[in-house]
């Protein structure tokens, strides 16, 4: 449960850290615990209470003292005293996307700034383009970054807030006398950051069920309570919305709650227009008042005449309009994925081995799996050099006469600042697939950006771009692509893009996800995994792509091994018939 608290606590120590210029060894140290932590897939306090904290990797015993230090007390001494040591803040200043803790310290130093409100006067007083380093773009992407900051202030990414959902309603399904429990609200939409979490709960005894969820361990505070209803805040700080109803009108409440506004506005208004009333509590005769359902969300939709619509297209955006038409997309299921085509081992950055890598992916069921390192300019991930490749590559080949799932050879190149790939073309011929990515630069000019990822689409041997802006949700703005030219070449070249399944990344996001199928371009849907766990990411590439229309034909990854093999051709003969073009 504390998990996400111990890998925050980590990452602040580490941010204070750079503030006062300490070992970049040091700082890196703390960040990558805090790395392992959040993919841990028990409750660290379980690791803890059993003495093994430093058998989490990159876990020694200074960062375990202070892990059993916050478990035991609520507070880390050494975080109190660095933040003492640092101005006050300074800390609130590296929220900001874009803004790193030199150039922070500088904007200190030089200008005094030591909050966001006043970075947010400097810059529109345009007192920051002349220092040095900074300049006209720097100040136009720090007031960029302060509008996203404060868009998303109080939000929590959709990762974060799936987990925590899920966990209470797993535990009040255990604990009240309920029939039915589901997530509700924009969480339900799997929308990319939520405000808060909405769970409604069906049961002839509400009251029972309200006292059953204040009393839940995850809940450290009872904002509001009524009869059928309570607000609490978790143990993470987050609010939560509880609302039981009889079973008649789970459905009609269910519709309601999850929204959007904007589609359950036109949806009764639609309704009005057939004699009917649609409400949280069911769907009556306007004019008797006679109540005609609600029962389930199918009954609702089904008495405006509708068919059953999923809640992630729920956003007044074509939706209604195609039901109402019988040509509602055949969306992208979890059960379409026959493989995932980014992945990590401990050869780069990972924290699996490749044979950990295959057993995950078998569990799941899938039939291939790629295993895309980094190559050898990405040094800060451990990028590969050509001999390392090549004994991977015997690793990978033992791998796949033992195991079920069949392990592709893969890289993750990085695409450099003039669009060239940092891998000579013989090492990516001896690859099944290769990925091409951007991990730095992105904040160069539109045009200059662009023209680097269209270069790596066109390049013959590239596969798929991988996460195209390398943007971090809440974060780090992503790179500023002119999306009309990258659809454009990549629906010519039979290039794929990716939509990031990580939920710090979901990138393509689901704007981009439907525009892309639209022009022909086809997706891939990966989890960019760094552990045997995250795998099990793939779900939330897949509610991206839900969001975006997308069909599982449109989805590279959904096609059987032999077919994935012919498409991962397919780049090659285009290549080869532009050439006899020219």
């Amino acid at each position: 449960m504390k998990n996400q608290q111990v890998a925050a606590i980590l990452n602040q120590i580490a941010d204070l850290l750079e503030l006062r210029q300490e070992s970049p060894y040091r700082v890196a140290a703390y960040r990558e615990a805090a790395r392992q932590i959040e993919g841990l897939t028990e409750p660290i306090e379980a690791i803890d209470a059993r003495g093994e904290l430093e058998s989490i990797p990159r876990v020694g015993a200074s960062i375990a003292a202070k892990i059993h230090e916050f478990l035991a007390t609520g507070r880390v001494a050494a975080l109190d005293q660095l933040a003492r040591e640092v101005p006050s803040g300074l800390l609130a200043l590296l929220q900001v996307p874009g803004l790193g803790p030199k150039r922070a310290i500088q904007l200190y130093r030089e200008l005094g700034i030591a909050s966001i409100a006043e970075l947010r006067e400097a810059a529109e007083q345009h007192r920051i383009h002349s220092l040095r380093g900074f300049g006209e773009k720097s100040e136009q992407n720090l007031l960029r970054g302060i509008r996203q900051l404060l868009q998303f202030t109080g939000r929590l990414p959709l990762g974060e807030a799936r987990a925590v959902a899920e966990r209470l309603a797993a535990s009040l399904r255990r604990a009240a006398p309920v029939e039915r429990v589901e997530i509700a609200g924009s969480l339900r939409r799997w929308r990319e950051t939520i405000g808060d979490i909405d769970l409604l709960a069906s049961s002839r005894a509400p009251e029972e069920v309200v006292a059953a969820f204040a009393r839940l361990p995850e809940v450290a505070q009872v904002l509001a309570r009524g009869e059928t209803k309570a607000t609490v805040v978790t143990e993470t700080g987050l609010q939560v919305d509880l609302r039981v109803v009889p079973p008649e009108t789970f459905g009609a409440a269910l519709q309601y709650f999850t929204g959007s506004k904007a589609h359950n506005i036109k949806l009764r208004t639609w309704a009005e227009q057939r004699g009917l009333k649609v409400s949280e509590y069911g769907v009556f005769d306007a004019r008797t008042d006679r109540r005609l359902g609600g029962a389930t969300e199918e009954e609702v939709y089904s008495l405006v005449g509708l068919p059953w619509i999923p809640p992630e297209l729920r956003e007044d955006e074509g939706e209604l309009e195609v039901a109402r038409d019988g040509t509602l997309p055949r969306l992208i299921e979890l059960d379409h994925l026959r493989g995932d085509l980014q992945t990590h081992t401990r050869w780069s950055d990972g924290h699996g081995s490749v044979e950990e890598m295959a057993r995950a992916a078998e569990a799941l069921g899938y039939d291939y799996l790629a295993i895309t390192d980094h190559s050898e300019s990405l040094g800060v991930a451990g990028g590969l050099s050509p001999a390392e490749r090549r004994a991977q590559r015997a690793e990978i080949d033992a791998v796949n006469r033992r195991a079920r799932v069949r392990l592709l050879v893969g890289i993750e190149a990085e695409i450099r600042a003039d669009g060239s790939l940092d891998t000579d073309d013989d090492l990516l011929a001896e690859c099944d697939l290769v990925i091409a990515a951007l991990h730095s630069g992105i904040q160069q000019p539109r045009d200059q950006v662009t023209r680097r990822v269209l270069a790596a689409i066109r390049h013959p041997r590239v596969h798929v771009i991988a996460h195209p802006t390398n943007r971090l949700l809440q974060r780090r703005q992503g790179a500023d692509l002119d999306f009309e030219a990258i659809f454009a070449a990549a629906a010519e070249t039979g290039t794929a893009l990716e939509i990031n399944a990580y939920p710090d990344r979901l990138d393509l996001d689901d704007v981009h996800a439907r525009r892309a199928v639209a022009l022909g371009v086809r997706l891939a849907i990966d989890t960019d995994s760094h552990h045997p766990s995250h795998l099990a990411l793939m779900r939330y590439g897949v509610a991206v792509a839900r969001r975006g229309w997308v069909p599982p034909e449109a989805v590279v990854n959904t096609r059987p091994l032999a077919e994935l093999r012919a498409w991962l051709a397919e780049k090659r003969r285009w290549a080869r018939e532009r050439r006899k073009a020219a």
